[in-house]
């Protein structure tokens, strides 16, 4: 089993900065690819941000150019970091990784972490 902890979130003005990291640990393996999530208030869970095995990444439309994502297969971190930050980014932001065993690849989903973007 491989574990997956968010750190990161906060509470945050309109305009500002945060950075979120990922923390993959547990079975032997590395993170193959990564991918963010955020769940808003009410709403239904919609993807920001992704990034593969070969680095190529994929951005909502309404962070782009604003996040972006990165992966340390080395370290089996990944990170999201969130500039010029808007109250709609608001909502809780969930990593899941692609693990690669060496046998293949396998998902696995943290608890999320709450990012609030308010004045």
């Amino acid at each position: 089993q491989v574990q997956v902890m968010e750190s990161g979130g906060g509470l945050v003005q309109p305009g500002e900065s945060l950075r979120l990291s990922c923390a993959a640990s547990g079975r032997s393996g590395r993170i193959a690819g990564a991918a963010w999530y955020r769940q808003p208030p009410g709403k239904q869970r919609e993807l920001v941000a992704g990034i593969n095995s070969h680095g190529e990444t994929h951005y909502e439309d309404a962070v782009q150019g604003r996040f972006t994502i990165s992966k340390d297969s080395a370290k089996n971190t990944a990170s999201l970091q969130m500039n010029n930050l808007k109250p709609e980014d608001t909502a809780v932001y969930i990593c899941t990784i692609d693990w690669d065993d060496g046998k293949g690849y396998l998902d696995y989903w943290g608890q999320g972490t709450q990012v609030t973007v308010s004045t």
